[in-house]
């Protein structure tokens, strides 16, 4: 029911108006089923949560639980809870000048009891948004139960000369303040155990007790929490009595499968940049970026108990869009596409995320950075040409020899060099002189946009590469494609270095 809060600004308004009080798990509840049953979107953006988390919060709300989201770092769970603010109602009335948003039907604050029993139908009503009933405290460990619940002021009591066992000296924390709201705790093992003992009540009796006071003061409030499941054992536990009041607890995890990743990714990275310059994205480097995180997530470098942060991939695009851009802009170009030196501009956004095991630590975290995207280059390569790796039948025909004529061509003696800030047209220049590429570009992966297929043509000595059939040199923002024969006799001294330009 909607309400002219403009015209409501007494108690007697707000009964004629027909305000019902109901409880804000109710009033979540309530509100739930309207969006399901008028078919609204809920918890836009959580992409990937669908038909996993989504409905088990939902079950949850309409079961009027207290929440705890259990999961890896980077799974949304603070975004989560964020949006279940979604399910208050736009506006609520309380009781003016009450600083735990008393209900001015049921006041439980010493200061709205009195001033309802003086004023009755006469007392003044303000209205409170919804996303001023939602609080938060990230659980740190200097946190006190005089944070959360509140304790007595001496220095109220002397300046208003009250006695300390009067209940106007408390000072109330921030979970009464939250009163007819919602209320998170995020990364609840950090909470110290004897700061746990202070929620059981709130979770079970729904009430809170304040030092020196023999009064309970009932208060109104959902409770929802996340946690880290390697917060367990190195930074906290949560104490069994109040896991025990918990009513749900909701697993969270990273996108099942890259299409899933790219939509999370493409939603979130701060792509448009508002600037003149226009780069591009083809599909296969938003793949190769998602399939990043999943070579992460399976390997034997990377600590899998910490996780590794849907945040990663949304960094990394962003990097590798600014690495285009940063070529355009040094090339006066107007447009771009973003190359495989592009990606390799990723490194930074991934050495910081990733929790190196002691394998790790040993390789360095750029190695293993750059490890990660050969794989999933590699990978994402053999989605769209076929396997270089796969055996040939004994009668060879060029179904069998796709990349026979790109690599003859460079067992001739022949190489390409293709510098990070080459300009379009060069670029364009240096990849078409190797013979065979665009035509196996065209066959495998088609299109007609010039700048998406040089960009694949360069995914192609990049994929060869990865399955070691070329040899590459990086060397001072320089990729040096050649023979992988003739590079390793070479080496040994066999033949005169050649520059390629």
């Amino acid at each position: 029911m909607k309400f002219d809060i403009e015209s409501i600004k007494t108690l007697d308004d707000l009964r004629k108006a027909g305000w019902q009080s109901v409880s804000v798990k109710e009033e979540m509840r309530r509100n739930l089923i309207a969006k399901m049953q008028n078919d609204e979107p809920l918890f836009s953006g959580m992409v990937g949560y669908e038909k996993t988390v989504i409905p088990q919060i939902q079950n949850a709300i309409l079961s009027r639980h207290d929440i705890i989201l259990l999961g890896l770092r980077g799974q949304g769970k603070t975004r989560m809870l964020r949006m279940l603010v979604e399910l208050l109602d736009p506006w609520m009335p309380v009781v003016e000048g009450s600083e735990i948003n008393d209900d001015p039907y049921h006041p439980i604050s010493r200061y709205a009891r009195d001033i309802v029993a003086k004023y009755d139908g006469k007392t003044r009503i303000s209205w409170v948004a919804s996303k001023d009933r939602y609080a938060e405290k990230l659980a740190t460990p200097d946190t006190t139960v005089a944070d959360l619940v509140g304790d007595i002021d001496p220095i109220k009591a002397a300046t208003q000369k009250l006695a300390l066992s009067d209940e106007e000296v408390i000072n109330f924390g921030l979970i009464p303040r939250t009163h007819r709201g919602i209320f998170a705790i995020n990364e609840l093992p950090d909470l110290q155990p004897r700061i746990q003992v202070a929620l059981l009540n709130i979770m079970q009796e729904r009430d809170i007790q304040i030092r020196g006071f023999n009064v309970r003061v009932p208060v109104d409030v959902c409770m929802v929490f996340s946690a880290n499941p390697e917060d367990y054992t190195n930074r906290g536990n949560i104490i069994t009595p109040l896991k025990d009041r918990i009513d749900s607890q909701i697993i969270t995890h990273y996108p099942k499968t890259v299409d899933i990743g790219i939509q999370i990714t493409g939603q979130e990275a701060r792509i448009e940049r508002g600037t003149s310059t226009k780069v591009h994205i083809p599909h296969y480097v938003r793949e190769i970026i998602e399939q990043i995180a999943f070579e992460a997530r399976e390997s034997e470098y990377i600590d899998q108990k910490s996780g590794v942060s849907t945040r990663m991939t949304i960094t990394a695009m962003e990097n590798a869009v600014s690495a285009a851009e940063r070529r355009a802009l040094r090339n006066v170009e107007s447009e771009t596409t973003i190359r495989v030196c592009d990606i390799f501009y990723t490194v930074p956004s991934l050495t910081g995320k990733l929790e190196l095991v002691y394998e790790g630590e040993q390789e360095g975290a750029v190695s293993v950075a750059q490890h990660l995207i050969g794989k999933a280059v590699s990978k994402v390569f053999k989605k769209y040409f076929p396997d270089p790796q796969r055996k040939s039948k004994p009668k060879v025909n060029p179904e069998d020899a796709p990349y026979k004529t790109v690599l003859d061509w460079f067992s001739s003696g022949n190489g390409i060099s293709l510098p990070d800030d080459l300009k379009n047209a060069d670029y364009r220049k240096r990849l078409m002189e190797v013979e065979g590429l665009e035509a196996l570009v065209q066959k495998h992966a088609p299109t007609s946009d010039e700048l998406q297929r040089l960009a694949m043509m360069d995914l192609v000595l990049e994929g060869l590469h990865q399955h070691s059939m070329l040899s590459k040199e990086d060397l001072d923002e320089n990729r040096t494609y050649t023979d992988l024969v003739g590079s390793m006799l070479g080496s040994l001294g066999g033949f005169e270095d050649e520059d390629f330009q």
